[in-house]
This record gives structure tokens, sequence and C-alpha cells, in this order.
């Protein structure tokens, strides 16, 4: 069975697309992801590897233990990887790594080739730029009350003059 080879950027390309939309991840789980992502690289993206926690925690710099446990339990429950924890000290847990960018089995998005990535650029309308321009500046203009508070906008900062946010501001002023 001859897999089809990882292409590294279209991999990351895909997995970071699928942390932006999943709002169960920290910071933490991107972070154990990209270490055992860099693993699995100098593993030549081996089906599956060994790995020692020592390691990945230290590639992933995270320090605890259980947050390290939790994470890649929670990695492998959502589907970002499998991992197989081995139980005996002398050999390593084995981790498989999924494919997010190249293999013909994974359609992340249906708008795009079967490969996970698009045919060119994503072009937007000028029209689109404009009326978020227009909606901005409307939005903007609702915002201050008529009542005269011309420098405290609804919904703001509070206190937005003491963060000396205004145009007319006096750069050689000190903070």
């Amino acid at each position: 069975m001859s897999q089809e080879p990882i292409n590294y950027i279209k991999h990351l390309n895909g997995v970071l697309e699928l942390f932006l939309k999943d709002g169960r991840l920290n910071p933490t789980h991107i972070s154990l992801y990209m270490g055992l992502f860099q693993l699995w690289n100098s593993q030549f993206f081996r089906e599956e590897f060994h790995i020692d926690r020592g390691e990945v925690m230290l590639c992933s710099k995270i320090g605890s233990k259980s947050t390290y446990h939790r994470c890649i339990k929670e990695l492998s429950h959502w589907g970002y990887i499998l991992y197989i924890p081995s139980h005996n000290p002398f050999k390593g847990s084995r981790v498989r790594m999924f494919d997010f960018g190249t293999s013909d089995g994974q359609d992340l998005y249906l708008d795009r080739t079967k490969n996970g990535t698009g045919d060119g650029q994503a072009v937007v309308s000028k029209i689109k730029h404009i009326q978020t321009r227009e909606n901005h500046v409307k939005r903007e203009n609702e915002n201050f009350r008529g009542d005269g508070l011309q420098d405290k906008p609804v919904g703001a900062v509070p206190y937005r003059d003491n963060l000396r946010t205004t145009k007319e501001k006096d750069y050689n002023e000190p903070l």
C-alpha cells in the first residue's frame, strides 16, 4: 500500500484552517499538535511513530504532565491525531497523524480541489470593500450620542480620553 507523500505546507494550511473553526481548542492544544507535527516530520511522515512524553512536552513547551495528557487525549478524541498509549515506561506511546492537506480521502472544503488547495486567489468584489467601508462609517456615526459628548461613543472603551486615541494627539507629549 503506497501512501501519497505529505506536503508540509498544504498540511499545515489545512490543519490551521480547522483549528481556526474549532472553538474547543486552546493554545496548548495547538502547541502540542505543532510539536507532534515537527516530530512526525523528523520521522519522514511515517504512518505511525513512537513518541517520548518528555520530548513532546519540550517541543510543545508544555510544563505539566497532566496538561500534556489531557490535551493529547482530547486531540485524539476530536480526530486530529490517533494516540495509542503504551502504559510501558520502556516503550513509547504511538501516534498516528492524519493528513489534512493532500490525501484524496479527506475533502476539508467542498469548494476546493480534491487535495485541499484552491486553484487560485479568492476574488472579492470591489463593491464589497466599498460596502464594508460605508458600514464602518455608518456604525461610527451611530455610536456617537447627540448630547454633545462627542468623545465618548456608546459601547466603546470607557474613558476613551485617557487612552489618547483622538486624532489631535501630541506625539511629543510624554506618556
